[in-house]
């Protein structure tokens, strides 16, 4: 099942050119079988950033949105505190797994590590890191693995079109007559 895929790089310096985990990014969501349907790069300011994800959330071809960068601890590091608040839920296991996995690779320093994940408007959204290690980790041994239909015994491509259920109609065989 092909899903439509939005990048975005969160960085005040980097550009198409020069953005390497954006690309790896777009290389991975190829090659997995996917389709990128867009890719921006927007300045670590939690207003652009809002607005890129506001226009995503909202496009029918995309499915789950990817971002790489500002999940740091400096005062530039602002996706968190400009994408949580966009989400319906927080998928608290992916920064588990991410940080788990992390340490493996880079030790305690793993810890300053804010990645995230959550569901908005029934997409996907996944924060990373903006090192190319950091995002090659993530989609390898995270994302690609639970963006495959075929990963048993659950993944989040099954899932999507339940996250986009209405919140307020029960679900199947018990709904009421009126509904």
């Amino acid at each position: 099942m092909a899903l439509g895929i939005a990048v975005l790089t969160v960085s005040d310096t980097r550009t198409l050119d020069d953005d390497k985990s954006g690309q790896l990014l777009v290389e991975r969501i190829a090659a997995a079988g996917h389709t990128l349907t867009a890719r921006s790069i927007v300045s670590d300011d939690r207003f652009h950033i809002r607005a890129q994800l506001g226009n995503w959330l909202i496009n029918d071809s995309i499915d789950a949105i990817i971002t790489t960068g500002g999940t740091g601890l400096t005062g530039r590091d602002l996706v968190p505190e400009a994408v949580k608040p966009l989400l319906d839920r927080l998928t608290d296991g992916f920064g588990e797994l991410f940080r788990w996995l992390s340490y493996e690779d880079i030790g305690p320093s793993a810890l300053q590590s804010r990645a995230f994940a959550g569901s908005a408007n029934g997409r996907l959204v996944f924060c990373l890191p903006g090192s190319r290690g950091a995002c090659e980790l993530a989609w390898d041994k995270i994302i690609a693995p639970q963006l495959d239909v075929n990963t048993r015994p659950c993944n989040l491509a099954e899932l999507l079109p339940r996250l986009r259920e209405p919140a307020d109609r029960p679900a199947g065989p018990h709904r009421s007559r009126r509904d």
